[in-house]
């Protein structure tokens, strides 16, 4: 086996043009995994942990940038400010020692079902900035996932960074699992206030062969809350949202569970997180 590991983002570009089946590793919490199991054994591995150009964020316009192989660690600490659902997320996803070593980049590409960030970058409507030597791509997450472990990456690019807008509201994360952390998502959902432009966004995981948006669950509760008065979220109203959060859903049954019972978790943890994000937004804007 070859191992490629540059310190410069155009070099390890270079090995991408000229190893397309060289396997990406940074974190390597998902492809070491694959390789100590016999599952995979690549010819060869481009090592993007050493390369500092893509392992940081900044803002600009309000538009967050964060790099692919920022990790799970670092956006807990430093993006719970502006992406309060990626970091809940990635503070579930496995043990310290894996947070400190997992990228979100790698959480992308890997392209599981049930991959934790998926679903609350979706919800905030993200964008996959990708890279080659030939030039530089943007792609909506929604459309970067194509299916199970399968995405639009072509065989020379590499995630370069995750763009998507900073939070101007609360945004909640939740995952059902038989644990709070360190398990794969049964099903999990984040929801994303936009006060300033009154509009909702979601995200389903492990619920459908892609994360995907409740769509008609986010029009109906951007038109039915009440964002002049702020006033109380009435209950029935947090019950038909998560209904049509259920509805949106395309599950199957695994060995984690069936897809009638995921469909049940879906529509409660839906409406827990839409009152908890309104009742957010009420505590933060003082009501007369």
């Amino acid at each position: 086996m070859t191992f490629h590991s540059p310190t410069r983002w155009a070099d390890a570009l270079a090995v991408r043009a000229e190893h397309p089946q060289a396997v990406p590793i940074a974190g390597g919490t998902d492809a070491m995994v694959e390789l100590n199991s016999g599952r995979r054994r690549p010819d060869r591995l481009l090592d993007l942990s050493r390369i500092a150009e893509v392992s940081g964020w900044d803002t600009d316009g309000g538009t967050v940038r964060a790099g692919a192989g920022i990790t799970h660690t670092a956006i807990v600490a430093q993006l719970a400010e502006s992406a309060p659902a990626l970091a809940q997320a990635a503070s579930t996803v496995g043990s310290p020692q894996i947070r400190n070593r997992a990228t979100l980049g790698g959480n992308i590409a890997t392209a599981s079902p049930a991959g934790d960030t998926l679903p609350t970058l979706l919800a905030c409507g993200a964008a996959v900035e990708l890279h080659s030597v030939g030039g530089a791509r943007t792609v909506a997450l929604a459309d970067f996932v194509t299916g199970p472990k399968r995405t639009q990456l072509a065989p020379d690019e590499l995630i370069a960074a995750v763009l998507f807008p900073a939070a101007t509201g609360p945004q909640h994360f939740s995952k059902v699992g038989v644990r709070a952390a360190m398990i794969i998502a049964v099903c999990s959902f984040a929801v994303a206030l936009f006060p300033d432009r009154r509009s909702v966004g979601t995200g389903i995981g492990a619920a459908a062969p892609t994360p995907r948006a409740a769509v008609e669950a986010q029009d109906f509760a951007a038109e039915v809350l009440p964002w002049d008065s702020l006033g109380h979220l009435d209950p029935a109203v947090a019950g038909y949202f998560g209904d049509l959060v259920a509805k949106a859903a395309d599950p199957i049954d695994d060995v984690r569970g069936t897809a009638q019972y995921r469909r049940h978790a879906l529509a409660v943890i839906a409406r827990r997180a839409l009152i908890w994000a309104w009742d957010d937004l009420r505590g933060a804007v003082p009501c007369g």
